[in-house]
Order: C-alpha cells, then structure tokens, then sequence
C-alpha cells in the first residue's frame, strides 16, 4: 500500500470517529430527554395554541404519530444541544489541513454561523410564530373551528426554522464574498436594489402565502445584509494571506 492511500484511510478513518462521537452526543442527549418528548412538542405548540380560540387543541390523524412526531421534535432538539460537541469534531477534524490565517477565519466564522443560525431559530419562534398564527387565526372565518395536525404543524415550524436559520447566515455570506475576492464590498452595495427584490421573493417562495411573514423574513434579511456589508469593510485582506500556486515537486524528496 502506497503512502497516499494510508493517508487516504487514516483520514478516513479518523472521520469515520469523529462522526461516531457527534452521534453518540446527540444519542445521549436524546435519551436525556425522552422522558419528557411530550412536554417538549407541548413546549414548541405554544405559539400555535395560543392563536387558537380557547379550548381547542391540535389533532392526530395518523395512529402512530402522537408518538412519532414528539420524538422527532425531541430530536431536534436533542441536536441543537448536542451543536457543540458536533462542531469541535468537524473542527477537529479540518483544523489540522488549514493554514494559521484559515484558522483564524475559519473558527470566528463557524461559531459566529451557529450563534446567527439559533438566533433565526429564536427570532422565528419568539416573534414570527406569535404574529402568523394570530394574523391566520383572525383572518380565518367564524363559521369554522381551526384544528391543525400536529404533522402538518411540525412540517411547518421545521421549514419555517430553517429558513430564518439559513437567512440568519447572509452576514457570514457576505464577509466570505468580500474575503475570498469574490466581490468587493462597492459592487455589493451596488447589488442593494437586486438584494432587496431577491429577499422578498425569496420571503414570498418559502413563507405561507401572507404579507405579514413575508416581511418578518424579507426585513430581517435586508438588515442582515447591511450587517455583512459594514462587517466585510472593516475586514481587510493581509497580502500574506493571497493565495499563491506552488511548483509542483517532479524530483525525488532531498536525502534519496
């Protein structure tokens, strides 16, 4: 076996480790919190049940959902607890290919990704939710009685957090634009007028088909963008971190 292909499977097999022990987190965090997976989906349905009128509760019309569906929430959460340890193995495991200048670009922007991907998170659940359902609950007409299932409401608050999650990221996707010499921050803010059509289409495409949630994720991300802009300003590439292509070696290794 060459030198090549051990290396090859040595870092395959220290990947195969590090995924082992994200997973092993996220199990042991799970099973922390199984014994109370009802209380957790009772914990996200608050938005929801408070836009109901009083008295009415959310409905299962699967036979095997009022199971399913907790555990799925209960492992949701289970992951964002377990976050931590899953980014150091996945930092772990670069960390040692990356230059100096890429560590100290890499680390602030992995942490920083989280941080902004849990504020979305928060942001959606703490306001966004509260404000939707109310708006649907009002505009809905007196003759029926909402019930949603909880299937549906689950399918719904997934995409909906990853949504402001991933919208929660646009300053980490500007400052890697401007960093790596993709774009320079004068043609971004060039760019605003396109960037603010985009963001509410985008709003429009993934949002239900109401004006209130539309803006909730279409302004945010427009301030988001300014963020990123007045981020990557400040920033400055050093030129000994320009990338230069290397002669490849064609003679045998010195001391042959």
């Amino acid at each position: 076996m060459s030198e090549g292909q051990e290396t090859f499977i040595s870092h395959l097999v220290e990947l195969r480790d590090r995924l082992l022990r994200a997973i092993v987190a996220i199990v042991l965090v799970f099973g922390c919190l199984m014994p109370w997976a009802g209380s957790i989906y009772d914990l996200l349905a608050q938005p929801m049940l408070r836009a109901l009128p009083e008295g009415t509760r959310m409905i299962a019309t699967g036979v095997v959902t009022p199971f399913f569906v907790p555990v799925k929430v209960t492992l949701m959460v289970a992951f964002v607890l377990a976050l931590p340890v899953v980014l150091y193995q996945a930092w772990a495991f670069v960390a040692p290919g990356l230059y100096a200048h890429e560590k100290r670009l890499a680390l602030p922007m992995v942490l920083g990704g989280t941080v902004l991907f849990l504020l979305g998170m928060a942001f959606c659940y703490f306001f966004v939710f509260g404000t939707v359902f109310k708006f649907i609950a009002e505009f809905a007409p007196k003759s029926i009685t909402p019930a949603p299932d909880i299937e549906q409401y689950l399918a719904f608050v997934m995409t909906m957090f990853l949504a402001f999650g991933l919208t929660f990221e646009v300053p980490i996707v500007v400052i890697l634009l401007v960093r790596f010499g993709v774009i320079s921050v004068a043609k971004l803010r060039e760019a605003r007028p396109y960037v603010i059509v985009g963001a509410f289409v985008i709003a429009a495409v993934i949002t239900p088909p109401d004006v209130v949630s539309q803006f909730m994720l279409a302004v945010p991300m427009c301030l988001l963008f300014e963020l990123g802009l007045f981020l990557a300003s400040l920033m400055r590439r050093s030129p000994s971190e320009t990338w230069q292509p290397t002669e490849p070696s064609i003679g045998p290794p010195s001391g042959d």
